[in-house]
């Protein structure tokens, strides 16, 4: 089923969204990182249900349980295994949809793929599942942190409420002073109003996420089948209700000239670099020393708490009324997840190198 993410850091992950325990084993990391286990938790409660007005309002405290592979602070170079449990999951609130086909959710391709499925919140379908990766991302960060390579996501856009595509613009440390994770103060004030808007109408909104790496050496990524995008764009597309990506100038480029658009080269002070950075930091697929940084874009939450038709397992037209706790947007909790599955895509691709030393 796919479970593996990564070629040497590997991550496995496993559990549903109403089963004991969410959990997975980190295989391929470094040994002798320091392991700092106040920032993973303070990684997970980024991503944790419960958080604010405009999440769901399940509440779970996602501590996360090591049992292998860290002694005495520091990683060993084993498996790291970990489990976060699962607790105030309420499995009664979707026992109507046990026989319907949840509009834009993977009911149907999941039940028409394996002939079962979990009900219960999607089980292993739901977002729930990301808890695995947000654990790999803040090992990956901490492993990156010593080689100087950040890598941060913000919410640029909610709705038709958007920020300038020029990152450059803003002061990204701002981007956890406030609950939708936006670095801009006003933008992020009209953001929340539109989703409090829009949860109180039963209804969902999509928006985008913006990311951007910052230290990352020239030479990443492979020019053929192993491009450094491609091997990003993957890991970003694997994340729930994700339905696009772009790097650099992205789409917008389609409608403008090469010598509008072209990076040129220069000499600064003895190193080479660009003029302007369109490529987003990668060219011919490979990391130019520039900022790595790319805008995702996420499609509405699919459960809404409004009645839609649908049909049944046996194709019967029906109408479904979703129960539970579900967020209206899901910007603000999938920053951490952006940032997970970036940071260890760009670890992987740093230990493929075999020339770095952590």
């Amino acid at each position: 089923m796919g479970n593996t993410f990564g070629k040497i850091l590997r991550l496995t992950t496993f559990g549903e969204s109403h089963g004991t325990a969410i959990g997975g084993v980190l295989d391929g990391y470094p040994a002798g990182i320091d392991i700092n286990m106040d920032f993973i938790q303070s990684e997970l409660d980024r991503r944790r249900p419960g958080q604010s007005a405009i999440t769901t309002s399940r509440n779970e405290t996602d501590k996360i349980e090591f049992l292998s592979g860290i002694f005495e602070g520091k990683s060993t170079g084993c498996p790291i295994g970990f489990i976060v449990r699962n607790a105030n999951y309420k499995s009664d609130d979707y026992d109507n949809m046990r026989t319907l086909f949840r509009p834009s959710h993977a009911d149907y391709t999941y039940f028409s793929k394996y002939g079962i499925r979990d009900h219960r919140g999607g089980g292993r379908s739901s977002a729930r599942i990301t808890i695995s990766r947000c654990v790999g991302g803040a090992l990956a960060k901490l492993a990156l942190q010593q080689l100087g390579i950040t890598v941060n996501a913000y919410t640029s856009q909610v709705g038709n409420i958007a920020l300038d595509n020029d990152y450059t613009k803003y002061d990204l440390s701002k981007t956890e002073t406030n609950i939708v994770r936006c670095p801009d103060e006003k933008k992020a004030e009209e953001m929340i109003q539109l989703i409090s808007e829009v949860k109180n109408d039963g209804d969902t909104i999509g928006g985008t996420i913006t990311c951007v790496i910052k230290g990352c050496p020239v030479g990443l990524g492979e020019p053929e089948f192993g491009k450094l995008n491609a091997t990003l764009g993957a890991a970003i597309l694997s994340i729930n209700a994700v339905k696009g990506i772009e790097f650099g100038g992205g789409f917008d480029m389609t409608t403008r000239r090469g010598s509008e658009v072209n990076d040129i080269f220069i000499n600064d002070k003895g190193k080479i670099t660009t003029l302007t950075n369109n490529s987003g930091g990668i060219q011919g697929g490979i990391s130019n020393g520039q900022d790595i940084y790319f805008r995702i874009a996420f499609k509405p939450v699919a459960t809404l708490l409004k009645e839609q038709p649908t049909v049944d397992i046996e194709g019967n037209k029906t109408i479904l009324k979703a129960k539970g706790r579900h967020d209206p947007c899901v910007l603000s909790r999938a920053v951490p997840i952006v940032e997970a599955m970036a940071a260890m895509t760009i670890l992987d691709s740093l230990l493929m190198l075999n020339t770095v030393n952590i």
